[in-house]
């Protein structure tokens, strides 16, 4: 799957992410340059952990048969340290339902689970980047 990075020239630093028939806006505030036409970079890593808690929650409750009604998950960022190479998320899950102690617990640690947090904890990313040929 290829994901599609573009520029938006009518504005200062607001670029178009397309994803399969999807697309959302990408910018940075106005203190970073930007005109906050959209979410940062980080906002969308950020949420890519807590959407990623929030589905397979979802889906292994509904697995389960455990009665949640509601899910939300609210991702706090301290990034204060990132250059120091420390980058802080604080998620907390709120669930809705006739949950006992024990299955919120289980779900709990289903959150801890998800594919993401795996992959931002315990995955070795390699990223190559390259240039296109030049045009012309």
């Amino acid at each position: 799957m290829t994901i599609l990075v573009a520029r938006d020239r009518a504005h200062k630093m607001k670029h178009t992410v397309r994803v399969r028939q999807h697309a959302f806006a990408i910018d940075e505030p106005d203190a970073n340059g930007g005109e906050d036409e959209g979410f940062t970079p980080h906002d969308v890593y950020d949420s890519a952990l807590g959407a990623c808690k929030a589905m397979t929650v979802l889906w292994y409750a509904q697995r389960k048969q455990i009665p949640i009604d509601d899910i939300q998950v609210a991702v706090d960022r301290d990034d204060s340290e990132e250059r120091q190479g420390i980058y802080r998320l604080r998620v907390t899950l709120n669930l809705g339902g006739a949950l006992t102690d024990a299955q919120r617990q289980e779900l709990l640690a289903v959150a801890n689970k998800c594919p993401v947090h795996k992959l931002m904890t315990l995955a070795t990313t390699e990223i190559h980047t390259e240039l296109a040929p030049a045009a012309g």
